[in-house]
């Protein structure tokens, strides 16, 4: 062998430390995989309890010569079997996780009942994290999407996820910007709309604002609900307060004339239409709002 063929060549002290560099390695893998394989046992064959004891309780002897029965067990006792410390200590740390089944609006749950879900404490403050940032979970498939939240675990709590609509009769400006499709500048104007209507009467009247198209409004109707709000007082209000009604504006005084000239029992949204006060689709609108009768 030359020189230059020498300095090449590993030598012999360097190749048998990397054969027992590998040796060392699989040695450890092994070893890692049996003690892993020993505990899962461990903690596969757990029963809880691990013993059955079982008691007879004796009754009359029944039967005759070697086949008299001296009683049945009628009465049994479960108890845990008495276990080595490395096995307890096994099991204490393998121990299967609690959890409970309740009603919850993953928007508001605390930390400790997420656990009491079955979250662990670091899953329960990442979703804790998360609307603290300021998100929210408009429906239960956005807690699905959290990726903190198992497929198996959303199938067990999905039929007690209750997140409640939001009533757009009460509701802010910030609750407002928070549904999807909403900004700002819708969300302003959901409350002066809701503000010159008296209360929103019911959920379409949303698609009544400029630019608030049937698209934006299917992104949402699903999330919201009309609570009560005050009947608008048609027959009652003075003209320059029902001037300011979106569903009258400039038809107020054509109101008053109507029931100036006519008795009570004729006042109907219908009669309004008929004697050409209102339009046909304003008519149809304030025909579905909440009207203080006379």
């Amino acid at each position: 062998m030359t020189e230059k063929q020498e300095k090449k060549s590993p030598s012999r002290s360097f190749s048998t430390g990397v054969i027992a560099l590998v040796f060392l390695a699989v040695g450890y893998q092994t070893a890692l995989f049996i003690h892993n394989a020993a505990v899962t046992g461990i903690a596969a064959t757990r029963d809880s309890p691990d013993t059955v004891y079982i008691y007879l309780e004796r009754g009359p002897e029944s039967g005759s010569g070697d086949y008299k029965r001296k009683g049945s067990p009628v009465k049994t006792e479960r108890r845990n079997a008495a276990h080595s410390p490395t096995v307890s200590a096994v099991r204490k740390n393998t121990a299967r996780r609690q959890y409970e089944n309740f009603r919850f609006d993953p928007n508001t749950v605390s930390v400790e009942d997420l656990v009491r879900l079955g979250f662990s404490q670091k899953q329960a403050e990442t979703i804790d994290a998360y609307r603290q940032k300021g998100g929210r979970f408009a429906r239960k498939a956005d807690f699905a999407r959290s990726y903190v939240v198992e497929d198996s675990v959303f199938k067990r709590l999905e039929p007690y996820i209750d997140i409640p609509l939001l009533d757009i009769n009460t509701a802010d400006s910030a609750q407002f910007d928070a549904l999807p499709g909403i900004g700002p500048y819708f969300a302003a104007k959901m409350v002066s709309y809701r503000r010159e209507l008296g209360g929103y009467s019911f959920p379409e009247q949303l698609m009544d604002i400029w630019r608030f198209d049937s698209v934006r409004f299917s992104g949402l109707k699903d999330l919201i609900t009309v609570g009560p709000s005050a009947p608008f007082r048609l027959w009652t209000l003075p003209e320059d307060s029902l001037k300011f009604h979106p569903y009258i504006r400039g038809r107020a005084h054509g109101v008053v004339l109507f029931r100036e000239n006519n008795s009570p029992e004729n006042y109907t949204v219908k009669a309004l239409l008929r004697a050409g006060v209102l339009d046909k689709e304003n008519a149809e609108r304030l025909e579905r709002c909440r009207i203080f009768e006379y």
